[in-house]
């Protein structure tokens, strides 16, 4: 098959609510081609249960949603991202109630009709819009329908992005080549899983929505694809990374024996409906450990399990919701009701056994309030995208809000600098370089290499870290990325192939930037460093092309 170069005015990477939302919005100003590596449902918005915080209860308002997010971030995030995120959602969520999503309603006493509010960790009221346990999914069907709708959108389904294209590519030499500061983007190199061709993907703006990067542990709540992929792309390009050591460990997933690629969530609005913790004897723990016991921020409620797994030399705890019957728990959990009693575990008679799994990154690739990164022209939304807005730790149900609310920013910024002949200037960018060997044997030893990157991130990189965890990690990682780098030069290209390139890379960043914070802040902890220093109020900012900075978030800006 020839390989074919396809251009439109918007490229967009990534097929969850950040990238859908985007696309959408840009159609009305040119055309524009989604990418996805699977089908177009396959993201980490399909698999949110909770909801999206947003202030709609009479009682609740903006400040408080600021109060409480800027709280869980543990004195990181940037405030003015935070007042954007808090300010804007109900617009962004009516939007969506305006593309045909479906959320849980209510009637009231006086007979009207508004939005069934419920609450999550951390939060002061109720302020989850949801569609019961569905919520991601139900989001994901009305705006894969929106896309249906309109004429100027691709979707091109099965195929890998495998690196972004910039003027690096052009085979320029010196002088020729400007500074990490001024790097631009113009598209992508693509990744045709069915024919194994590398397509040219060229646009004057690109939007990197691939999510998150759970698949670098063992034990992940997000889907296969979740590999880190975007943020990988972008540190190669040279862009800003920070927060990486910032991952979040959902406290409950279902304990299930045996390693499954995607362990089941139970939502946090099950413990907001008034479920509790008990350990293996049958006694509450969270009580001892923080005020709002279950409702704690997920850093705090996920080291407690930690800490009582590890006390008793158990495999799970439990979480019991058993004192609510079965209609209530069918009817506002369905997708868990039925799930677990799959599993042989009737939720309205027993407790559910959970334990802590890889669930979202609060870091990534660094950027402004309008999407901007430090590639001109590449713009980036969604859990790959580091605004600040989360510091520390994500307060629950603020990761679909973010990715409604800057991904319409960076359209908005888009539609001021638009001009709809922009592609016909792009430059001639050379075709993949197709060789390579594929070798079964190589293969199944590389997949060897992918098992123990999951194992080091998992044992060493997890909830609790150390100096010698940290040290043990970097040393391995360094090691598997040198073999997976050489296989990578050596062979065919596969998506898998690519993945495993990106996963390490990932990991390494993760690794690094751990190293780097001295302290325990949010979701971050170090037994070498157990107290959080208030000197370290800032993030460490990594890039291929130079040292670590440190600085904050918020004094980043690109022009």
């Amino acid at each position: 098959m020839s390989i074919e170069v396809f251009t439109s005015d918007f490229l967009v990477i990534g097929s969850g609510i950040a990238g859908l939302t985007f696309a959408i919005k840009a159609s009305d100003l040119g055309t524009v081609h989604i990418v996805t590596k699977k089908k177009d449902f396959d993201s980490n918005t399909n698999y949110a249960q909770g909801g999206i915080a947003s202030v709609f209860d009479p009682h609740d308002s903006i400040e408080s949603h600021i109060k409480d997010t800027l709280t869980a971030g543990a004195g990181l995030c940037n405030e003015t991202a935070v007042r954007i995120l808090a300010e804007s959602g109900p617009q962004r969520v009516q939007e969506l109630i305006n593309w045909g999503a479906h959320f849980s309603t209510r009637k009231n006493p006086n007979g009207s009709v508004s939005l069934d509010l419920g609450r999550e960790g951390g939060h002061s009221y109720n302020r989850i819009v949801h569609a019961k346990d569905l919520t991601g999914q139900e989001v994901e069907r009305a705006l894969l329908d929106e896309i249906a709708r309109r004429k100027n959108i691709r979707v091109f389904e099965n195929h890998t992005a495998v690196d972004l294209l910039t003027q690096h590519q052009l085979k320029l030499t010196g002088k020729q080549i400007n500074s990490y500061n001024n790097i631009r983007c113009y598209g992508a190199y693509i990744l045709d899983n069915t024919t194994g061709v590398v397509h040219l993907f060229t646009s004057p703006y690109t939007l990197l929505a691939t999510g998150g990067i759970g698949q670098v542990y063992l034990h992940t709540t997000n889907p296969a694809i979740a590999t880190g992929d975007g943020i990988a792309m972008a540190y190669r390009a040279g862009a800003l990374i920070a927060d990486m050591e910032f991952i979040q460990f959902h406290p409950t997933s279902l304990y299930e024996p045996g390693h499954k690629e995607r362990a089941f969530l139970i939502s946090e609005a099950v413990r907001g409906e008034g479920a509790i913790l008990l350990n293996s004897r049958g006694e509450r723990f969270m009580e001892k450990v923080h005020p709002l016991k279950e409702l704690a921020p997920r850093d705090i409620v996920a080291r407690a399990i930690d800490m009582e797994l590890k006390r008793l030399g158990d495999q799970c705890v439990y979480l019991d919701i058993s004192f609510k019957d079965r209609d209530f728990l069918e009817s506002r959990f369905p997708t868990i009701y039925h799930y677990c009693l799959e599993a042989g575990i009737d939720i309205s008679k027993e407790p559910i056994p959970v334990v802590p799994a890889a669930h979202y990154l609060c870091g990534g690739i660094v950027s402004d309030l309008n999407g901007r990164t430090s590639i001109s022209n590449l713009y980036v939304s969604g859990e790959s995208a580091c605004t600040g807005v989360h510091g520390a730790n994500r307060l629950a149900s603020n990761s679909l809000l973010e990715g409604i609310v800057f991904s319409h920013r960076a359209f908005c910024h888009i539609k001021e600098i638009f001009a709809p002949d922009n592609k016909d200037a792009l430059p001639q960018f050379p075709q993949w370089d197709k060789k390579g060997t594929f070798d079964l044997e190589e293969w199944i030893l590389i997949q060897h290499n992918i098992e123990d990157v999951k194992r080091v991130m998992w044992d060493y990189v997890g909830i609790v870290r150390s100096n010698r965890r940290l040290e043990r990690a970097a040393r391995r990682i360094t090691l598997l990325e040198e073999e997976i780098q050489d296989y990578y030069r050596r062979s065919t290209i596969t998506s898998r192939l690519v993945e495993l390139r990106n996963l390490v890379t990932t990991a390494k960043l993760i690794v690094q930037s751990a190293m780097l914070r001295k302290e325990s802040r949010g979701l971050h902890y170090n037994t070498n460093y157990p107290q959080q220093d208030e000197s370290l109020n800032g993030s460490y900012i990594i890039s291929s092309q130079q040292q670590p900075l440190f600085m904050k978030i918020s004094e980043i800006s690109f022009t």
